[in-house]
């Protein structure tokens, strides 16, 4: 970033400036947007954004305490005379204009990138290809929205000469913006798919909305090879004269022309161009990651750059992971792992999440991390740079791993030790050192520091549930936009959070503001207090012995019957208490817990009216069939049946109260009924009812443990029920009905994935494994198996084990690890 001053932001926005604190000639060292990514230090500027149902200004009073030198706000409300505040118009474009006047002052060259799928996978392996020849800038992970491409594009300094960033839309519009900040000389349109097709009318607008990132440009790569992108970019290229820098497979009239052999375990690739024929060699053989390979070797030659050097990167390219995770570990340990990239900006951003999770249980912070590498700077600057982050986060230890890191020792503060080689770690180090500890690991990949994370973990078992946080937060945000304003949202976090975890699964919808969390019972309340979870949580079955744990954790009871209102009260009145919190539940013909008749109530009201120690904060009902058609009627005589109740209440209490009745599917198909306040459940871990764009939050994985021929007439499992009717390839894999499999999908009825395509399972479920029939495929010891994900559906798994799918999700056993992913 150049040297921006509160002056010159302000100049450049044409915003207000309040000298609260007059900070007019403070030199700007870093732009935050996100209160978690900030920590403490001097000469930091935030950015107070505004969404749908989050706004930047609610955290401005705390972060004044952290010596921020000045807010770049849109509310004039928040503007104290305790800071610097720069009034703008909208906080969101104030970030992009900033952003495009950095830009602007970069003479050197930058590719953007959009399309579908890839984007991100060919902007790392750019990277890796180019950091040889150039000091290069690009976006941290998969930052390529209206936020995360102006942040990007900020850290643009005269210490780089080429940029590479991504770009993404999801509607019309929105690259206008992009194209601003990005500026690109050279582009890569990757591909078109499905993906945020519901923002645009056709696949022909999306391209040329796609498009308007390249209209300055002078060069776009893109495969002729796609009818649809072929057609529209080439005469884009004609009208904005640009030159294409297309490739195919079979068009020879394209700029290059790639050949391909595909080995066992690589791809021999040919490329013709300019009368010139190079080599080079790939280590897949799936043909996305060709298509990859060839947008990158377009790139290079478009670029100019050396292509002989950059030939050899090719072999060593490895799959891109752009996601945290998040896991337990030994001894009462957390480990966050980040070994798929090394360099300061991620290093910041990891710190940030080991801060967010050590807060949590009070945790000590350590960081095991080596050599960063690539960066162009002396070794002494980088680490002192390092260091200084680690100090601003308040690491209490690190642990470095690499010679480079190890030469510079003297530079870190804190308590620290170093090794040579990650073998020498391991070899030296004594695991039970590592105790009630958040440990962050982060390395370069060829430091193999999942060999590290092995050593670490809690759990050795090859079968693991991954939970895609970022998957939860859209598919939050997608009930959301449903949500009339000023609407309440309820999230169910029972039962483990439906399988997937309630303590980290709480954790993220306190972040993202949720208005309560609901549990079954009050173990599981307690837990998440705990944890340091202080959103308010409702306890669906609280029984008389846990009384006094809902009052001394406040928790607040749902009251379903006259014996149990009256329990509860006397609890309350040996408390001391006012005002208690309760939730009335009312049976409007599901016939589970509830008061039924007006009678009840009223003696209800009665009750309450005598009494001091409790009030009502919600009264609530349950839908019996709001995912079926079929019987809507019967719903909406549930509706009615609520609403008299709810008229009866409102004569008797004189206070406001909230009113829910919507779960998932009410919420989507009976709008007119949201309330006060809707509850959330399944829709939460991507299960609709209308079709809803929800991601599959879940990976159910494990790995093939062993690959064996099996001959015609022999049987696999017990009681023979696999019988094998050719000779077959028959793979083992470590999941079985302990682990959460239901029986019923053995025998050829379930199914798999692996090897790139769906295969049976053959025999009777184990305890703890079971069988797959692999032949036709190339599956090979070591292979991730799918159960349900991406290419399985839950819903399919339950149809097939004859139930639903949160039976499938809550009855994932507690020995199958979950692990958390993140961006």
């Amino acid at each position: 970033m150049i040297n921006f001053t509160i002056e010159s932001v302000t100049r450049i926005l044409n915003g207000k400036l309040f000298k609260g604190v007059d900070y007019t000639n403070l030199p700007v060292k870093k732009i935050v947007t996100d209160s978690r990514n900030f920590f403490e230090g001097n000469n930091t500027v935030f950015i107070a954004l505004k969404g749908p149902r989050n706004n930047g200004h609610r955290y401005i009073s705390n972060l004044a305490a952290k010596a921020i030198a000045a807010f770049i706000v849109s509310e004039s409300k928040v503007i104290t005379d305790k800071a610097t505040f720069i009034l703008v118009e909208d906080t969101t474009v104030a970030l992009q204009q900033l952003a495009a006047f950095n830009r602007a002052q970069m003479k050197y060259p930058v590719i953007g990138i959009t399309g579908s799928n890839g984007k991100t996978i060919i902007k790392e392996w750019l990277f890796n290809l180019l950091t040889n020849q150039y000091r290069i800038v690009r976006n941290p992970k998969s930052y390529n929205s209206q936020v995360g491409v102006p942040l990007s594009v900020l850290l643009m300094d005269s210490s780089h000469n080429l940029g590479i960033f991504e770009a993404g839309i999801s509607q019309p519009g929105e690259m206008q913006n992009l194209a601003a900040i990005i500026q690109p000389e050279i582009g890569i349109f990757t591909n078109i798919g499905d993906a945020h097709q519901e923002g645009f009318i056709s696949t022909k607008q999306k391209i040329e909305e796609k498009l308007k990132l390249f209209e300055k440009s002078k060069k776009l790569v893109y495969s002729e090879d796609s009818p649809f992108i072929a057609e529209t970019a080439g005469k884009f290229c004609t009208v904005k004269g640009i030159q294409p820098v297309n490739w195919s497979y079979k068009n020879k009239q394209a700029a290059i022309l790639f050949s391909v052999k595909k080995e066992m375990e690589f791809t021999l690739v040919t490329a013709s161009f300019n009368n010139t024929n190079v080599q080079f060699q790939i280590p897949f053989t799936d043909d996305s990651s060709l298509e990859n390979a060839c947008h990158c070797f377009a790139a290079v030659i478009a670029l100019n750059a050396a292509i002989g050097s950059v030939l050899p990167g090719f072999t060593t390219l490895f799959p891109i992971e752009m996601r945290l995770e998040i896991k337990q570990g030994i001894n009462n340990c957390l480990l966050v792992n980040d070994f798929y990239n090394s360099d300061l900006n991620s290093l910041a951003m990891a710190l940030s999440v080991l801060h967010q999770q050590a807060a949590k249980a009070h945790l000590y912070k350590l960081v095991i991390i080596s050599d960063i590498q690539q960066t162009g700077l002396p070794d002494s600057e980088l680490y002192q740079q390092v260091n200084n982050l680690l100090t601003t986060w308040k690491i209490d230890e690190i642990i470095g791993i690499g010679t480079g890191i190890s030469g510079c020792s003297d530079l870190f503060s804190m308590k620290k030790s170093f090794f040579d080689s990650t073998a020498d770690f391991i070899a030296r180090i004594n695991r039970s050192r590592f105790q009630s500890a958040a440990i962050l690991i982060k390395g370069a990949r060829q430091f193999t520091f999942e060999k590290t994370q092995l050593m670490l973990q809690f759990k050795a078992h090859l079968t693991r549930l991954e939970i895609d946080l970022n998957a939860l937060t859209n598919n939050l945000n997608v009930y959301r936009k449903l949500l009339n304003p000023g609407t309440k949202i309820m999230v169910m976090v029972k039962a483990f959070s439906y399988g997937s975890g309630d303590i980290e699964i709480a954790s993220a919808l306190q972040y993202q503001q949720v208005d309560y969390l609901a549990v079954a019972v009050t173990d599981e309340g307690v837990l998440l207090r705990n944890a340091g979870i202080s959103t308010p949580v409702i306890v669906m079955n609280p029984e008389q012995q846990s009384f006094q744990h809902i009052i001394d954790f406040q928790l607040e009871p749902n009251i379903y019957s006259i014996a149990l209102l009256e329990k509860f009260l006397e609890t309350a009145r040996q408390n001391g208490l006012r005002n208690f919190p309760v939730h009335l539940k009312i049976d409007t013909g599901m016939n589970r817990l509830g008061f039924k008749s007006s009678e009840e109530i009223k003696q209800v009201l009665q009750i309450l009216e005598e009494s001091e120690h409790l009030k009502i904060k919600s009264v609530f009902s349950h839908l019996a069939a709001s995912d079926d058609a079929g019987f809507d009627d019967f719903t909406q005589s549930q509706f009615s049946k609520f609403d008299e109740i709810l008229n009866l209440i409102s004569t008797k209490v004189n206070y406001p109260f909230d009113r829910h009745i919507l779960n998932s599917a009410g919420i989507e198909r009976f709008p007119e009924k949201q309330y006060e306040m809707v509850r959330l459940g399944i829709g939460l871990y991507g299960i609709s009812v209308t079709g809803l764009p929800l991601q599959n939050i879940g990976k159910l994985l494990s790995t093939v443990s062993q690959v064996k021929k099996v001959a015609l007439g022999e049987t696999v499992g017990y009681s023979r029920k696999g019988v094998i009717n050719r000779e077959s390839s028959v793979a083992i894999v470590p999941m079985g009905y302990a682990d959460g499999l239901d029986r019923k999908l053995g025998n050829r009825n379930g199914c798999a994935f692996v090897g790139g395509k769906k295969v049976p399972i053959i025999g009777n479920i184990c305890m703890d494994m079971l069988m797959l029939d692999v032949n036709e495929t190339n599956v090979k010891e070591g292979d991730t198996v799918e159960f349900f994900g991406p290419d399985i559906s839950i819903s399919e798994v339950a149809e097939k084990a004859g139930t639903i799918p949160y039976e499938i999700l809550t009855g994932i056993s507690q020995r199958v690890k979950r692990v958390y992913l993140q961006e």
